[in-house]
């Protein structure tokens, strides 16, 4: 796998936050596509191609985990990684989240969770595709 052809879907309501952690990402081999706002990701995040969906918690009108449970009620295989100002957040705000980042988060611990997942996903979609192709050749 190339860093080139790792793509993120970043939402973040903060533009600041967004910028200086979107410039991380992208020094960290990450392909960065970004949205505003919560309602903007829903507009757009079914026409985009991406690896890894990371969302901020606390946005308006919908937070990170009500836009994660959208996301993967449509793509399950999609990794999504949450990002907020708590140190830890109620199990039912992290059901459909892979990885949850809050307050006094590591970045180090952040991106490589983020390459792990990425990792994961493609491993098993290689699997799924192996599995296919050596059931439609027996």
């Amino acid at each position: 796998m190339t860093h080139v052809d790792t793509t993120v879907f970043y939402v973040d309501d903060n533009a600041r936050a967004q910028r200086l952690l979107g410039s991380v990402l992208t020094a960290s081999g990450f392909r960065v596509i970004t949205a505003s706002h919560p309602l903007e990701a829903l507009q757009r995040w079914e026409s985009l191609r991406f690896d890894l969906a990371l969302l901020d918690y606390r946005m308006p009108f919908l937070s990170g985990s009500q836009l994660a449970k959208k996301i993967k009620s449509s793509a399950p295989n999609i990794p999504i990684v949450l990002i907020s100002g708590c140190a830890a957040l109620a199990a039912s705000e992290l059901l459909f989240v892979d990885a949850h980042f809050g307050r006094h988060t590591v970045l180090d611990d952040l991106l490589g969770t983020m390459w792990s997942l990425v990792r994961s996903n493609r491993m098993s979609a290689r699997d799924r595709q192996a599995a296919r192709l050596w059931s439609n050749a027996t």
